[in-house]
């Protein structure tokens, strides 16, 4: 029997077409636990077919859904119809229009799907798996505010700000760090303009946005081994659309 893995996969903006070949390309089997961090729709012009393939893939396969702060938004314009003009100028413009050739049933079950999302998720190794991050220093149980998980920027701005030389027994060491053996987000792109960028660490924080919104790849990694598999740049499944760009 094959060994199960555990994968977690970065912001998909809407690429369902890079999503099916990087799932391809890590041969993703019924044995693994995919850990998708949120981020499934705004940016290419895929958005219903994303999130379709999505709710079929949980059907067969062992998958954790995390919400990220753009499916929410979304969420938010298909259950209230309300103008929402920065989260059109950022992906929403393309996935109201892929939402506007849905039916009723697709939206139905879309908001179910919504609804369902995870803010976060913690295994069983004392790893931390979330969109964003968190703000209280005793941890995601403790957070006052749930928004905070798909939207705040500050854990990845603290990581990266933290000398690599500093150890977690000094008394400095951020206490936000010391809970988890390891924490993964998206939310925040390595990068908006490079097609060659690859997931990073900065103390026990590791980004698996690579961009793929903008110029980037799509990205799976294997938390054992630090394995990563990636689709090729996203735009060029979308030669005709702008994406986030």
């Amino acid at each position: 029997m094959k060994e199960s893995r555990t994968l977690v996969i970065g912001d998909i903006h809407s690429g369902f077409r890079a999503l099916e070949q990087v799932l391809e390309k890590a041969k993703v089997t019924t044995a693994d636990k995919i850990i998708f961090l949120g981020d499934y729709v705004d940016g290419w012009s895929t958005a219903v077919e994303t999130v379709d393939f999505l709710l079929a893939l949980k059907k067969t396969y062992n998958c954790i859904y995390i919400r990220g702060n753009h499916d929410e938004l979304c969420y938010d314009w298909l259950k209230e119809k309300k103008d929402n003009p920065i989260w059109f100028q950022h992906g929403g413009e393309a996935t109201m229009a892929s939402y506007n050739e849905a039916d009723n049933k697709t939206i139905a079950e879309h908001l179910l799907f919504y609804e369902a999302l995870e803010n976060y998720y913690l295994d069983s190794e004392n790893r931390l798996f979330l969109h964003a991050g968190f703000t209280n220093l005793k941890g995601v149980e403790h957070e006052y505010f749930t928004k905070t998980f798909y939207w705040d920027r500050t854990l990845w701005e603290l990581a990266q700000s933290l000398n690599p030389e500093m150890l977690k027994e000094d008394e400095y060491y951020p206490s936000r760090l010391k809970h988890y053996s390891e924490i993964y987000i998206g939310h925040t792109p390595i990068s908006k303009k490079m097609s060659h960028v690859v997931p990073e660490m900065a103390a026990n924080v590791w980004n698996i946005d690579t961009g793929a919104a903008f110029k980037g790849p799509l990205s799976i990694m294997d938390v054992d081994t630090k394995e990563i598999w990636q689709s090729d740049p996203v735009y060029t499944f979308y030669p005709e659309e702008k994406g986030r760009n």
